[in-house]
């Protein structure tokens, strides 16, 4: 049975992505669409009450204790771990409301991914700015340091294997690697799973990590793992080993990451997320978003949180509308909701 619903959007929505929304429900007479004017505290809270659907990043307390109707909040991004304690309380105060999140950038943010490993691996932004200061240089004789390192033969490590790093691993499949994934729990999965590759649960870190000489990292952002890969971790890893992090910056510690890879600990790092998004500028007007200079480090490739773009990709949408739809059909299961206890 379909049930008249109303979806709230508390941001301001790029009119290319409001076109589509309305294009998508034309025909849904009982799919309403709130897009407001304004985006103040108190022009969403007046159209609080009639949501049955919030989406956007960051709603106040307020606004959520005003959506008194309020069945699913959409998170349209990964991150929802600003949510969980917020969510808890609503739990908890017996409001059986939906935090949902979204996967819609996934493939993007593999390619980026993989994109971050192969620049990294070969040297792209160093040699391509050797080239923009009219040095030209073939061979590898003046550039030892910065020689390209081959793909084939190693050993990747995929800590964590949701929607992000299975995209990852078929990305990198053809370059003749072993593959070792580090999954929470294996069980249920039947055989969903195929392919040669190494198996691991959390338990099972160290010898993960012992057993990788790269390491992609796509795990969410909980109280388990932040600073999950510490000195110690960093050191199983071995003095050949790469990072590729599009996680969360807060999952390896950040001073322990910094002189591990000042030191020559591990070989090196691509980095797109990181420790403070909101940095004050230096004297000389610059924004650096961490306490330790990684951007004075020679075998680091740095990119600024960008991993999820093109952000008007109107795709990565689709999770969105379904389970807009599912709500509108009378439907009881979603699409990637959070699990509050597990925190993603």
């Amino acid at each position: 049975m379909e049930k008249k619903i109303t979806v709230l959007f508390i941001w301001e929505t790029d009119p290319r992505l409001k076109a589509h929304f309305k294009k998508t429900f034309r025909n849904k007479q009982n799919i309403r669409l709130i897009f407001p004017v304004k985006f103040d505290d108190g022009t969403l809270e007046k159209y609080a009450p009639e949501a049955d659907i919030i989406i956007g990043w960051r709603p106040s307390e307020k606004l959520i204790s005003k959506a008194v109707n309020l069945k699913l909040f959409i998170n349209p991004g990964t991150g929802v771990k600003h949510h969980i304690e917020n969510f808890r309380k609503l739990r908890n105060a017996g409001r059986n409301i939906l935090l949902i999140n979204g996967h819609g950038h996934a493939y993007a943010t593999a390619q980026h991914a993989a994109a971050m490993l192969l620049a990294l691996m070969n040297r792209i932004v160093y040699h391509h700015n050797q080239m923009t200061e009219g040095k030209w240089n073939t061979s590898d004789d003046k550039d030892t340091d910065y020689s390209s390192l081959l793909l084939r033969g190693r050993k990747i490590g995929l800590l964590g294997y949701g929607n992000i790093n299975r995209h990852v691993h078929r990305f990198l499949s053809g370059f003749e690697n072993e593959f070792h994934i580090l999954k929470n729990s294996w069980k249920n999965e039947g055989k969903k799973f195929k392919g040669d590759f190494a198996k691991y649960e959390q338990k099972d870190l160290k010898k993960f990590l012992k057993a990788s000489d790269i390491l992609i990292i796509a795990i969410p952002h909980t109280e388990k793992t932040e600073r999950l890969i510490n000195r110690q971790e960093l050191k199983l890893l071995g003095k050949n080993c790469l990072i590729v992090n599009v996680a969360r910056g807060i999952i390896i510690d950040e001073k322990s990451f910094f002189e591990s890879l000042k030191s020559g600990s591990i070989a090196g790092a691509a980095i797109d997320v990181w420790y403070n998004y909101r940095p004050e500028k230096n004297k000389e007007g610059k924004e650096y978003p961490y306490s330790f200079p990684f951007h004075k480090l020679k075998n680091v490739l740095l990119s600024p949180h960008r991993a999820a773009s093109p952000f008007d990709n109107i795709d990565r949408w689709d999770e969105v509308t379904e389970n807009i739809f599912r709500l509108a059909e009378g439907k009881e299961e979603f699409v990637n909701v959070v699990d509050l206890d597990k925190e993603y």
